[in-house]
């Protein structure tokens, strides 16, 4: 290993592997510092079919159509007494292959991106466990890490947090605010046996309100042979873990018992892994970029994961974030002004869900009925649905849903990254 890169990537999850990935390809020496060995376990299975872009700007296009992962051309919602909604099939706005996407094992997909990277040149060091970002004043200089039980300090022009929710380097700066309106848990495991519809809805992403709407439901198909479903409930803490046994598969029995929708899916499946907890409660940093440094992915910021929106946005902020520092080293400023530059179109981007997030959350809301009594809109909802949100005009929808739900303020970028 050498001491100095042009970048050093903290993370080796999508957002990492996209970031390192494009700089390689720019022809920088970069470095990606992965914790633990891949693969290894993760949640958020679904994709949305706007990753169809960054996956062929990556190389990976070619790779997803040969895997094994289900296809996913739909998401469908389910209310709390079971009844169903129409499926909104991506396709039918756009009957292109990019209007689909795939459902897929994390372990192995992650592994596949990682290994993607370094096919493209990206020098990579498993079970590496960086401390700390070091800093000359306000400018990122390089990394402790320690790797094989010895403390190693290495220097780098950028360093880019890709830590997921652990959020290393934006925790060191006191950068985070959580999102006080969706502090939420889930508990989770893979089922097989689980029931699937046919034809076009048979890869969907199924969402499902709990009977008495303390939570919902995903239902995620994984693998078609045996019918392997992830299934998860959310819902907050003091509901979900507060005053209940120490098992949480017992607390994902009983609110399966509970979910109408999950329960029929459900019947004659048996649940073939552990029961995960996680709090997904939703964030973002205050800033997206400073002098030398750049965060991505959920080290950035986290959305509930209601829409499945968690990859989209890894891959989406670090194809921008390779753009920005390719930008900034081609003209020798790594300013934070500089490698921020991305930060207000993913930003405004992920308020685009967020606004969606919170209008699911209004147990008087229902988006299938928005759609029916503004049906002029429903092109709106699925390209959300879909992940092109990336747009001014996508936005227009929540200029009527505001007269019906209470919908979120954007949070502002702290000025010194903003342009």
């Amino acid at each position: 290993m050498s001491d100095s890169y042009d970048c050093i990537v903290i993370g080796g999850g999508p957002a990492g592997s996209t970031t390192a990935t494009l700089l390689a390809d720019y022809g920088y020496n970069t470095l990606v510092l992965e914790r633990s060995r891949f693969p290894r376990h993760h949640i958020g299975e679904s994709l949305m079919p706007q990753t169809y872009w960054t996956f062929k700007r990556l190389g990976m296009l070619d790779k997803m159509k040969r895997s094994s992962f289900v296809r996913k051309e739909s998401v469908q919602f389910v209310s709390g007494d079971g009844q169903e909604s129409a499926p909104f099939y991506f396709t039918d706005r756009d009957p292109n292959e990019w209007s689909s996407t795939w459902q897929v094992r994390r372990d192995e997909f992650d592994a596949m991106m990682l290994t993607n990277a370094q096919e493209h040149g990206v020098k990579v060091r498993e079970r590496a466990k960086v401390s700390e970002v070091l800093f000359e004043g306000s400018k990122a200089i390089g990394v402790r890490v320690v790797i094989d039980g010895k403390t190693t300090t290495l220097m780098s022009k950028v360093v880019v947090d890709a830590t997921g929710q652990s959020g290393l380097l934006s925790r060191q700066l006191n950068a985070r605010y959580a999102d006080p309106r969706l502090k939420n848990a889930s508990i989770y495991a893979h089922y097989r046996g689980g029931l699937l519809d046919d034809g076009r809805n048979a890869g969907a992403t199924v969402i499902l309100h709990t009977k008495d709407q303390n939570g919902w439901f995903w239902y995620i198909p994984l693998k078609d042979k045996d019918n392997l479903v992830s299934v998860g409930v959310v819902a907050p803490p003091s509901y979900l873990c507060s005053g209940r046994g120490d098992d949480p598969a017992e607390t994902l029995a009983e609110e399966i018992e509970n979910c109408p929708g999950i329960r029929k899916r459900l019947a004659n499946a048996e649940r073939v892994s552990q029961a995960y907890v996680t709090a997904d409660f939703s964030y973002r940093s205050r800033r997206v970029a400073g002098d030398g440094w750049v965060l991505v992915g959920d080290a950035f910021g986290f959305l509930d994961p209601v829409y499945s929106s968690g990859v989209m946005l890894a891959l989406k902020s670090g194809e921008y974030a390779a753009d920005a520092i390719h930008a900034a080293l081609e003209t020798n400023d790594p300013s934070g002004v500089r490698l921020g530059r991305f930060g207000p179109r993913l930003t405004a981007g992920m308020h685009n869900i967020r606004q969606l997030v919170y209008a699911f959350y209004d147990k008087n809301f229902s988006i299938g009925r928005f759609v029916r009594e503004h049906p002029q809109y429903a092109d709106h909802i699925v390209r959300i649905l879909i992940g092109d949100v990336f747009n001014d005009d996508v936005s227009e929808v929540f200029e009527a849903m505001k007269n019906t739900v209470a919908l979120p303020d954007p949070i502002q970028l702290e000025e010194s990254v903003t342009v």
